[in-house]
C-alpha cells in the first residue's frame, strides 16, 4: 500500500500502473503520432556472449519531435513573447533576452544550414561550445532535423575529445573559437578540435565555428572543411531558408553523452526522444515546480553534462518557461555574490547547482554578506527551492543554506539533495516542490506540501524509479542496512535503455552483475524505514570532482604515459573545497627523480590528456605500495580507506578492512607509511579535510 502523502501516492501509482500514468504525462506534449501503447517489454538477444535480457521499449510507436515541445508549441500557443533564454556573462560583460518567437527564428534559420551542409535524420553532430546561445540555438537545430547531438565539455583536452570524436563518428562538429573559464584569458577551442581529429581515426568532414569577439578563429581553413557559422546564417537568412521540425520515432535517439567508464573508455549513454521528452516534462514541474511561462528556471552546470542537459536546455523549454543561462562561475566572476544577483535580477523561482559550489561560496564569503545584503532587500524572494547533485551534499551544507532560504527565500522555501546521473537522466530521487502529478500541475501546496526534508539523504525515489538495496548476491537487504543501491526494471522513461551502438557493453556494466534482475548503479547506501534514500559512496572507481565525473582509469592512463612510470593507481581522497580529488600513487623505474619534479611532470600530462579538472590532488611514489588480489585486481578500496583515516584526524594506523584474497598484505603498511609521510611532511595541509568538520567550524 501506498503512503498518506503525495509523493508516496504518486510512486506507487507510476509503478503499479505505468500504462495510466504515463499515458496521462504524455498527453501533456504534442505527438506528431499518438502512440498506441505506452510500454511494450521484450527480450534482448546478444550474439555476441549468447545471453539475453529483459527489454523495453516507451511509446513505442509514437512519432515525436523535441524540438517542437520545445520551442514551435509555445509560439503556436500564443506565447511567443515569453522569454525563454536569459542569457548572461559576466566574463564577457554581455546580457541577452531571447523570446521563443526569436529562438524559433534562430533556430529554423539554423537548421536550413545544417540541412544545406547535407545533415539528415540520424545523423551525429558534436557540439563542443561554451555556454553561449548559439549552442542552445546549435543543439535545437540538431534535433529539429532529427539528428542527434553528441555535447562534450569544453574544457576537455584533445585525447578525451578524440575518444568521443572516434566513438560517435560525427558528420559534424560546431564550436566555437574561443571558451572563458571564470576570470581567465580566452582558451582557444582550434587547437583542442585540430589536435582531436589528427589523433582520432575519424575525422568528421564538417567543422562550423562560431566566432566569438573575445578570440577569433581566423583564417578558416574550407579546404579542411571549416565553416564560419555567422556566415552560413548570413547566406541562409538572404535567401529566406528555413527548416521545419521531423519528428522521429519515440526509441530513436535524441543525444549521446558520455560518461567516464572504469576501463577509461567513455561510455555513449543515448538518449531516446519519447521517453526523454514525458519525463522530463514530468520532473521540472513536479519535482522543479516550474511549469511554464512566467516561471523562471536557473541550473548552474555547463552544457556538457547531463544536469545542463535535462535542466538548462529541454526540461525548461519543453515547459515554456524562462531558462538562465550563465556563463560565469560561483566566485571570482565577480564575486561570491554571482549566483545571489542572478536570482535577484531574473527572478529564479528553481535554482540547480552542485554542492561544490556552495562550498566555494562559502569559503568566499564566509560570513554569507552576499547573501545577506540582497536578501535583506527583498532580492531572493522569488526562490522557492534549491536543488543540490553532482555529489553528496553533507548535512551542514543543506542545513545552513536552508536557514539561509527560510530567513531570505520564498515562503517554505526548501534546500533539496537529489540523486541522479548520466544514465537516469533526470533525478532518480528526491523531494518534489508540486508532490502531485495529475492535469493539475498547481496543486495547492497548503493542503499538499512537500515531504521533510532529511538532510543527508537525497530524498525519496521519483516516479518510474523503483530503487532497492541489495547485496552482493542481489537479494534485498532490510531497511537501514547498507548495499549495493540498485534500479528494478523497466526504467523510468528518461533513462536510457542502450549504449551507443554496444548493447553487450550495457548489458555488462549494467545488467549482469545481478543476472539481469537489477541495473546496478555503482552506488552504494541504504533506504531508511521511511523510503528515504541515502547514497553514501561509489561502489566503483568514479571520482567526483566537483560535480565532474572522472575515471580512474583515464587518469591511471595518463600517469602510465610518463616513461618513468611502470604502475599507478588513482584513488580520490576527500578535499573540503571539491568534494573529491585524484590521488596517485606511483612507481616508477628509475629512483632518481625528486617526488616535486615528477609531479609537475605528471601533472602536465594528466592536464593535458584528461583536462585541467582532473588535476590531482596529492602523490606518493616507491615500491611494493598497491596491494591486489590473487586474481591481479587492485584493492583501490584499501587505499581509498587509508587516505580517508589520514585526512579524518590523521588516523594513521587506524585498522582496515583487508580482504583475504590480498597477494601481500604487507603492501598495505608501505602504502600507509607512505601516506603517514606525505601528511608528516605537509602534503596534505590545506588541501583536504573533513568537509563536515570545516562545516560544523563554520557554523
Amino acid at each position: 500500500m501506498a503512503a498518506d502523502h503525495p509523493q508516496d501516492q504518486v510512486q506507487h501509482r507510476s509503478l503499479t500502473d505505468p500504462e495510466s500514468f504515463w499515458r496521462e504525462q504524455a498527453s501533456h506534449l504534442h505527438w506528431h503520432k499518438e502512440p498506441s501503447a505506452v510500454l511494450r517489454r521484450t527480450t534482448k538477444d546478444l550474439p555476441k556472449s549468447g545471453d539475453s535480457h529483459e527489454h523495453w521499449e516507451w511509446f513505442p510507436d509514437g512519432e515525436i519531435s523535441t524540438c517542437y515541445n520545445c520551442v514551435d508549441r509555445h509560439v503556436l500557443a500564443g506565447h511567443g513573447d515569453h522569454p525563454a533564454i536569459l542569457y548572461d556573462s559576466p566574463v564577457t560583460n554581455t546580457k541577452q533576452r531571447i523570446t521563443y518567437s526569436e529562438l524559433l527564428v534562430e533556430v529554423e534559420v539554423f537548421a536550413a544550414v545544417l540541412r544545406q551542409e547535407g545533415l539528415k535524420k540520424g545523423d551525429v553532430v558534436l557540439v563542443y561550445m561554451p555556454m553561449i546561445p548559439a549552442t542552445l540555438v546549435g543543439i535545437l537545430a540538431v534535433n529539429r532535423l532529427g539528428a542527434i547531438h553528441a555535447v562534450v565539455f569544453g574544457g576537455f583536452a584533445a585525447n578525451a575529445l578524440a575518444q568521443r570524436i572516434e566513438a560517435s563518428r560525427p558528420v559534424a562538429i560546431l564550436t566555437a573559437s574561443c571558451g572563458i573559464d571564470g576570470n581567465k584569458p580566452p582558451t582557444s577551442y582550434r587547437g583542442f578540435i585540430e589536435d582531436a581529429i589528427r589523433i582520432s581515426a575519424w575525422k568528421p568532414p564538417k567543422t562550423i565555428i562560431w566566432q566569438r569577439e573575445q578570440l577569433s578563429w581566423h583564417p578558416i581553413r574550407k579546404t579542411d572543411g571549416e565553416r564560419s557559422w555567422q556566415n552560413l546564417v548570413k547566406s541562409v537568412r538572404a535567401r529566406k531558408l528555413k527548416a521545419d521540425c521531423v519528428p522521429v520515432k519515440s526509441t530513436d535517439g535524441i543525444y549521446i553523452i558520455y560518461t567516464s567508464g572504469t576501463t577509461g573508455l567513455p561510455k555513449g549513454v543515448l538518449r531516446e526522444a519519447g521517453g526523454h521528452a514525458v519525463g522530463l516534462h514530468l520532473s521540472i514541474s513536479y519535482l522543479f515546480g516550474i511549469h511554464g511561462p512566467g516561471d523562471v528556471m536557473g541550473c548552474f552546470s555547463d552544457i556538457g553534462w547531463v544536469v545542463s542537459h535535462s535542466y538548462t536546455l529541454y526540461g525548461p523549454l519543453l515547459t515554456g518557461a524562462a531558462t538562465v543561462l550563465y556563463e560565469g562561475k560561483p566566485v571570482g566572476t565577480p564575486d561570491a555574490s554571482a549566483f545571489w544577483r542572478l536570482v535577484d535580477e531574473y527572478k529564479i523561482n528553481t535554482m540547480f547547482t552542485a554542492p561544490t559550489a556552495l562550498r566555494a561560496i562559502r569559503k568566499d564569503d564566509p560570513d554569507n554578506k552576499f547573501i545577506s545584503e540582497i536578501g535583506k532587500r527583498g532580492g531572493l524572494r522569488s526562490l522557492k527551492a534549491l536543488f543540490l547533485a553532482g555529489e553528496r551534499s553533507e548535512p551542514a551544507i543543506i542545513t545552513m543554506y536552508q536557514d539561509l532560504l527560510k530567513r531570505y527565500g520564498a515562503k517554505d522555501s526548501h534546500v533539496i539533495d537529489n540523486w541522479w546521473s548520466s544514465e537516469s537522466g533526470s533525478p532518480i530521487s528526491g523531494v518534489a516542490l508540486v508532490p502531485h502529478a495529475g492535469k493539475d500541475r498547481k496543486t495547492n501546496l497548503k493542503d499538499h506540501p512537500p515531504l521533510q526534508i532529511k538532510p543527508g539523504s537525497a530524498g525519496k525515489a521519483m516516479p518510474g524509479f523503483d530503487v532497492r538495496a541489495v547485496d552482493d548476491e542481489g537479494n534485498e537487504v532490510p531497511r537501514g542496512m547498507m548495499g549495493n543501491i540498485v534500479l528494478a526494471l523497466p526504467l523510468a522513461p528518461t533513462a536510457f535503455r542502450t549504449l551507443w551502438e554496444d548493447e553487450e557493453r550495457f548489458y555488462k556494466g549494467y545488467l549482469k552483475r545481478f543476472g539481469g534482475r537489477w541495473v546496478d548503479t555503482g552506488d552504494a547506501g541504504y533506504i531508511d524505514e521511511r523510503g528515504y534514500i541515502h547514497i553514501m559512496a561509489r561502489s566503483d572507481d568514479i571520482i567526483n570532482v566537483a560535480a565532474h565525473r572522472l575515471s580512474t582509469g583515464t587518469l591511471e592512463q595518463a600517469i602510465t604515459s610518463h616513461p618513468l612510470v611502470t604502475e599507478a593507481c588513482v584513488v580520490g581522497i576527500p578535499d573540503a573545497l571539491k568534494g573529491q580529488m585524484p590521488f596517485a600513487f606511483v612507481s616508477c623505474s628509475s629512483d632518481d627523480v625528486s617526488d616535486e619534479k615528477l609531479l609537475g611532470e605528471i601533472q602536465k600530462l594528466v592536464r593535458s590528456q584528461v583536462g585541467a579538472i582532473a588535476t590531482l590532488g596529492g602523490m606518493v611514489q616507491g615500491k611494493g605500495m598497491i596491494p591486489k588480489t590473487r586474481s591481479g585486481k587492485t584493492l583501490r578500496r584499501v587505499l581509498r580507506e587509508l587516505l580517508e583515516n589520514a585526512v579524518n584526524g590523521g588516523q594513521f594506523d587506524k585498522a582496515v578492512n583487508i580482504p583475504s584474497t590480498v597477494e601481500d598484505a604487507g603492501m598495505v603498511d608501505v602504502a600507509r607509511e607512505k601516506i603517514k609521510g606525505y601528511f608528516k611532511s605537509g602534503g596534505g595541509k590545506d588541501k583536504h579535510g573533513s568537509v563536515d568538520a570545516e562545516s560544523k567550524a563554520k557554523l
